[in-house]
């Protein structure tokens, strides 16, 4: 029971780091390719890092085995660790994650412009 707890722990776990790290990395060379400044200095990079690997390893940490893991059969050794389910999750997070921050570092001023505008018609 504990060793399946674990290995779905660290699957989830690998999905969480790898759709973060994707988004991170795209984020910081697309942004520095286009806007000739990386949109994340090393520090925040840090930051977003830090943060990330505390509340990743923590979901890993604190999710106790349950009876309901022993009713699915075993994976085998030849298993892959990144299933088909997990890499569409991861891509599919990431993407919806880039267009998010995208849309935010090359419209945001002109929606925040929009509002304040639209806000100060009505006040």
């Amino acid at each position: 029971m504990w060793g399946r707890n674990v290995y779905d722990s660290i699957s989830k776990f690998l999905q969480f780091q790898l759709t973060v790290n994707i988004v991170a990395v795209i984020v910081a060379f697309t942004g520095a390719c286009i806007t000739q400044d990386s949109p994340l200095k090393a520090v925040q990079m840090l930051w977003v890092n830090l943060i990330m690997d505390t509340f990743a390893s923590l979901a890993l940490a604190t999710e106790p085995p349950t009876e309901a893991l022993l009713l699915r059969k075993p994976y085998g050794r030849n298993k892959p660790l990144i299933s088909r389910t997990m890499m569409k999750n991861i891509l599919g997070h990431a993407v919806y994650q880039l267009t998010l921050i995208f849309t935010l570092l090359f419209v945001g001023e002109e929606l925040a412009q929009t509002r304040d505008s639209a806000h100060e018609q009505l006040g």
